[in-house]
């Protein structure tokens, strides 16, 4: 017996969705921000400088993947092109791309946190959450929960996730270079956790202390 699960309505699942590609486009332009500021160019050079989702879009990543997740209730797996980073470029390599890694978690955590600020100044001026304020609401707070999501899931140690790239910048040289090592095996061992269910265990504590703080 094959069990069957009602299929979202697109009045759900669309909002969401562009919530998330837009929290993923702001979290790659970040990386290529910051990456341009401390003195890498390359980002900027090949136009990942912007907010544009089109310049950011992986159509397996932040498209097919996010849907059929949405669509069937399975977990939510979603990523954007990564932002090319040439540390020969920065003035301290490891520590700086340390700080470009960081940069993507961070600027989910400020989506976060602007997108719980206008819900709670909408909640104390409009009581009444029906309607279109009732809409904004929703889609407000998918902007918490989605943009949280991401920043707690792209700082898990694991390369070559963001918290992965943090680790090696900021471990003594020879452990680094032996954390580097995991990269070819970076996503195996995520969908290892993912499947296993340790990943939730390990990130959902996170999660919800972030969201009850912002919410």
């Amino acid at each position: 017996m094959v069990q069957s699960f009602p299929v979202p309505p697109l009045s759900v699942v669309l909002p969401g969705f562009l919530v998330l590609v837009l929290s993923l486009s702001f979290h790659e332009a970040a990386h290529a921000f910051t990456a341009d500021r401390l003195g890498d160019p390359t980002a900027r050079m090949l136009g990942r400088l912007t907010l544009n989702p089109l310049a950011h879009v992986d159509w397996i990543g932040t498209v097919l993947f996010p849907l059929v997740g949405m669509l069937s209730g399975l977990p939510l797996i979603g990523w954007a092109k990564p932002v090319p980073v040439n540390p020969v470029n920065l003035k301290a390599p490891r520590r700086d791309f340390a700080v470009v890694a960081a940069a993507g978690p961070i600027s989910n955590l400020i989506l976060a946190t602007v997108a719980a600020s206008v819900r709670a100044v909408l909640r104390s001026l409009t009581p009444d959450v029906s309607g279109a304020v009732g809409a904004l609401e929703d889609v407000l707070l998918a902007a918490v929960v989605i943009n949280v999501l991401l920043a707690v899931f792209n700082m898990i140690p694991v390369p070559p996730l963001d918290g992965g790239n943090v680790a090696m910048g900021v471990l003594p040289a020879p452990l680094a270079r032996v954390f580097a090592q995991l990269r070819p095996w970076g996503f195996l061992i995520l969908y290892g956790l993912l499947l296993t269910g340790v990943l939730w265990e390990i990130t959902q504590p996170i999660n919800n202390a972030i969201l009850r703080w912002l919410l």
